[in-house]
This record gives C-alpha cells, structure tokens and sequence, in this order.
C-alpha cells in the first residue's frame, strides 16, 4: 500500500519531467521560430504603414503605401504574372509528379536509379538551375530550339517575346517535381490493395480502379502539395526572374511580386513600399489558397455523390 501511494505521488513530478524534457526539445525551434519569422513578419507588417527608406527613421504613413498600391502599374503587372504562373506551374507539376509516381511505381529493375533522376533536378541549387535553362533557351544555339527546328518548327526568341518570356519560366520550374514525385509515391504506396483487386473482380477497368479507390485515397496528399506548390510558386520565382528574365523583362513580362518588391526595397530604398507590397502578396495568397480549398471541397463532394 505504502509502495503504491509513492508511486502514485511520484507520477506527477514524472509527467512535469517529461513535459520539461519536452520543453527543451522545442525550445531552439521556437527560439528561431520567434527570430527568424515572428518578429520580421511583425516588423514587415508595421513597415507597411511607414514611410521608411533606410537613411532616415520611419515615419507613419497610413495607409498611403496601400493607396499607391491601386494606382502603381507594375504592381498589377506583377500581381498578373504571378496569378498566371501559378495557373499554370501548379497544375502541371501536380500532374508531373502523379504521372511519374504512377510511371515508377512498381518495382523493376534500375527504378530507383530513376527516382533518383527524378528528384535530381530539385535539389540542384537556383542559380545554377537557371544557368542551365539559359543556355537551354538560348534562341540560337540553344538544345531546345535545335530539337525544335529537327521537327520542322521555327523555335520562339523564348526570353525577348512577352508570351514566350512567360512560358519558358513556367516550362523551367516545372521539372523541380521531386518532392511531390516522393509524396506522391509514398501515397501510392499505401493505397489499399484489397480495394484494387475487388475492383479488377467486379470487372472495373484500370481507369475506374484509378478514379474509385487510388485517387479518393491519395487525395489528402495532392491537396497538401497543392496548397505547398501555391505558397512555394508565390516566392520561388526571384531567380528565374532575376537571372532567365534578366530582371523581370521583356518589358515585365517575368517581373513577378517577389522581383518587384525586391527591387523597390533594394533598388529604390522605398522599405516601407516594399513592405506593404508584402503583405499585399500573403493576402493574395491567402485568397487563392481560400480558393483552392473550396474548390477541393466541392470537388470531394463530386467524387462522394458519384461513388
């Protein structure tokens, strides 16, 4: 009895201990957490409201940086590259990493040399990424345009036509599709294959064992790379901007939100600009993931009404 009641008296100070162990564990992420995003996030927010150019302190503005937003031309030419690069980037590496994890996805002799291949291209760094895509559409004696010209078409002046310009950065970032070619996979992986093999039973094609069983089951995890592949297409596209658009061009055909605000902060000093501009793109974000999300919402709604 008196062994039991020790125990019993020295269990809260066990779960205080583990809670502490706990505690320490999270301790540097949080630390870093509330540096590295809290508290620029807080700053950024406050900035927008200033008129601050790095020579002289901030000076309350209100809402005059936000004011200029609605007149400001570039900012909705670059509100409209990025709305028509995430049209098109998101959806296709989407669909990119689905195809190839279908492709490579049952064992075979040499597959993991392939998704290894695969996912080689994402970790490659930026700027050397975009170095390689330079030489690629290079209009002359660029591979892409020499391959063109073997099936008898004329390839475009790919970084000086304004449509041409749009597409090859979205042509470019569409091969980084090794971490939702991994998530993909893994998702694949665990779809339950008693279900697939009663809808081979019941005399169900590949097509409807696909539409029935493996996309209901993957679809938490295409929704997470969507909503990924959004936020990530919002900020990834600086490089490409800066180095295959030669800084936001032809005539801000490349010239994105994250290019522009980085060249009103740095190029013009105008931090407080920059800083409204900011948090203009996280609500834009914000507004297209709102989207996404209740369009998922009523497409599951489809796919349960159908089955």
């Amino acid at each position: 009895m008196a062994l039991a009641l020790r125990r019993e008296s020295l269990q809260p100070r066990g779960r205080l201990g583990e809670r502490l162990l706990l505690a320490s564990m999270l301790a540097p992420y949080l630390i870093g957490l509330t540096l590295l995003v809290v508290v620029p996030a807080v700053a950024g927010f406050g900035l927008a409201f200033t008129d601050y150019n790095a020579l002289n302190p901030p000076r309350f503005a209100g809402l005059a940086n936000f004011r200029e937003l609605i007149d400001d031309d570039i900012f909705r030419i670059a509100i409209a590259n990025s709305l028509l690069y995430i049209a098109l980037a998101v959806p296709l590496r989407l669909l990119g990493a689905l195809l190839t994890a279908l492709l490579l996805l049952r064992p075979a002799r040499g597959v993991g040399l392939y998704r290894a291949l695969v996912y080689l291209p994402t970790i490659i760094p930026d700027m050397a990424w975009a170095l390689i895509w330079l030489w690629i559409l290079n209009p002359i004696y660029g591979p892409l345009n020499q391959t063109l010209a073997l099936a008898g078409i004329d390839g475009p002046s790919w970084m000086t036509d304004h449509t041409a310009a749009r597409l090859a950065i979205v042509l470019m970032m569409s091969w980084q599709i090794g971490e939702g070619f991994v998530i993909c996979l893994a998702s694949l992986q665990d779809v339950p294959r008693d279900l697939l093999d009663q809808v081979a039973v019941d005399g169900g094609s590949p097509w409807r064992a696909f539409w029935a069983v493996t996309l209901p089951s993957i679809a938490p995890g295409l929704l997470i790379l969507m909503f990924r592949d959004t936020v990530f297409s919002f900020q990834a596209n600086f490089v490409p901007a800066l180095i295959v658009g030669r800084g936001g061009g032809p005539d801000y055909a490349t010239t994105y939100l994250p290019m522009y605000i980085y060249n009103t902060a740095f190029g013009y000093l105008r931090f407080g600009y920059a800083a409204a501009m900011t948090l203009a793109m996280y609500l834009v974000t914000a507004l297209v993931l709102w989207l996404q999300y209740r369009a998922t919402v009523r497409w599951q709604h489809g796919l349960r009404h159908a089955g």
